[in-house]
């Protein structure tokens, strides 16, 4: 395995070997000194051209507890402002002599088009409205460490800005390939205009949904990227689709909530429910060091030891 582009490059097996592997890796992390020279010298570029904090600093703290090299790329003090070309940038890297590059983009395959021009290990770390793997894999760890190694079965909501979630694709094939059951619940203008390969069922009724769910998923309402015309107010996505203290009155008690991030507290989630004893949202930043170390040291591994 060279790239990680999509959760789909995962088999069921491929899987199941990337999150145990991702546990003993959150060992590591739990440590007084959560560094292992698995990867000494091995250099790792960062090159994100959308704002990021907790996916970036996530790969960035795996790779630096892996003994990598760690390279930042800054769109605002790079050439990309004078005009240089994604092509032109990437190359210019690889000549570096790099061994891994983690990219995030705005354009839909962007990755994919990265990895067909240097020879360095692609990780996508969000492209577009496309797919967000590692964000899959580290919410299926979440999953597993509080439901166990058998997801099947599980009964999943997302809730939210679906046609512009890179998470919701990714998750989706992720709960699929483990045999969970997804259910997506939006207002019809927060939906893609086609769903045809997404294995869910399909709602814009939260509250039918509320007493039989397993895992109560929540997506940021993405503002920077909404036309007026999807969404008439805030006020008004609360009241239908936002997770309240109400709502959350009525799950099972053992239901599990979880959000990506950042959140829009009160608009998609109350605050109060967000910080509850229901919410993963904590341990699924955790998780996401140890999810990303997993796939580095996947896709870099030389020999060294894990411990």
């Amino acid at each position: 395995m060279k790239n990680l582009l999509s959760i789909t490059d995962l088999d069921r097996d491929d899987l199941e070997t990337m999150l145990s592997l991702s546990e003993d890796f959150l060992h590591v992390t739990e440590r007084d000194i959560p560094k292992v020279p698995a990867l000494q010298g091995k250099v790792v570029v960062s090159l994100f051209y959308e704002d990021s904090t907790r996916t970036r600093i996530s790969f960035e703290t795996a790779a630096k507890r892996l003994s990598c090299d760690v390279m930042s790329f800054s769109v605002g003090s790079s050439s990309v402002n004078k005009g240089e070309g994604l092509r032109d940038t990437v190359q210019t890297i690889a000549a570096m002599g790099v061994d891994a590059v983690v990219v995030r983009h705005s354009a839909a395959g962007a990755p994919n088009r990265v990895a067909s021009w240097i020879d360095a290990s692609i990780i996508n770390a969000g492209d577009g409205s496309h797919e967000h793997p590692t964000q899959a894999l580290l919410d299926l760890l979440t999953l597993r460490r509080k439901r166990g190694s058998d997801l099947s079965g599980l009964r999943v909501a997302i809730v939210g800005d679906i046609v512009h979630s890179r998470v919701a694709r990714s998750l989706v094939l992720g709960l699929d390939a483990v045999g969970a059951h997804t259910t997506l619940v939006a207002p019809p203008t927060l939906l893609p205009d086609s769903l045809e390969g997404w294995p869910v069922d399909v709602t814009h009724d939260l509250d039918s949904l509320l007493p039989e769910l397993d895992v109560l998923y929540l997506l940021r309402i993405q503002r920077e990227r909404q036309s007026a015309s999807r969404l008439p107010s805030l006020r008004e996505y609360t009241a239908r689709w936002g997770l309240t203290v109400e709502r959350a009155s009525r799950l099972k008690p053992d239901t599990l909530v979880m959000h990506p991030g950042p959140m829009n507290r009160g608009v998609e989630i109350a605050a109060e429910v967000a910080e509850g004893p229901a919410s993963l949202i904590k341990e699924q930043v955790t998780n996401g060091v140890a999810v990303r170390m997993a796939v580095l040291y996947t896709l870099l591994g030389s020999g060294g030891t894990v411990a």
